[in-house]
């Protein structure tokens, strides 16, 4: 399939990145993660670099040799992307290694699912909902709302378990699919 990124932010559904990182390994994909520094406290980084194969990316840090660790990605899903992340990617803030490189995928035309993780409170302020619109008309595609099937519960209520990690991946699997000029699938 290609070289997936992920961008793993912090949040109660973090710890299911293992299962995405397996599911997508198993249909083809070599996978890449980047977690941000509060995703460190939610993922077992060994565990996530032991099913990856590779290791786990929270700094601009090269190889030994110059090269870079993480190859060009051909699509990118950032899961669970929190409200700042969401709104501070939306606004072209990229002051962690993780929003810069999430920039840059962006940037370069590579298919992106964008998945955010927010309470019903905070999904409710404009600042997040104009961050999402804004996402959306570069082309990224933000897996939220009535017609995603993904909405946010009240404050407190959100189960990590019921987290949408294999339709971010179906959904990257898609735009890939089209960008390739290969039809979309059903």
């Amino acid at each position: 399939m290609g070289d997936l990124r992920v961008v793993v932010c912090g949040g109660g559904a973090a710890s299911g990145v293992v299962g995405l990182i397996s599911e997508a390994a198993r249909r083809g994909w070599a996978v890449d993660v980047t977690a941000t520094q509060n995703a460190l406290e939610f993922i077992d980084v060994a565990d996530v670099a032991r099913v990856s194969g590779r290791p786990v990316r929270t700094t601009y840090k090269f190889a030994p040799d110059g090269r870079r660790i993480s190859p060009p990605a051909d699509a990118l899903i950032v899961a669970p992307a929190t409200f700042n992340t969401v709104n501070k990617l939306a606004a072209g803030i990229a002051d962690t290694y993780a929003l810069s490189s999430i920039a840059e995928v962006i940037g370069r035309g590579v298919p992106t699912v964008v998945v955010p993780a927010v309470n019903s409170a905070l999904a409710a302020r404009r600042p997040f909902r104009q961050a999402v619109d804004d996402l959306r008309s570069e082309g990224v595609r933000v897996l939220f709302g009535p017609g995603d099937d993904w909405e946010p519960l009240p404050p407190g209520r959100n189960d990590p378990r019921n987290f949408p990690w294999l339709r971010a991946l179906e959904l990257v699997e898609d735009l890939t699919s089209i960008d390739r000029g290969v039809p979309m699938r059903a």
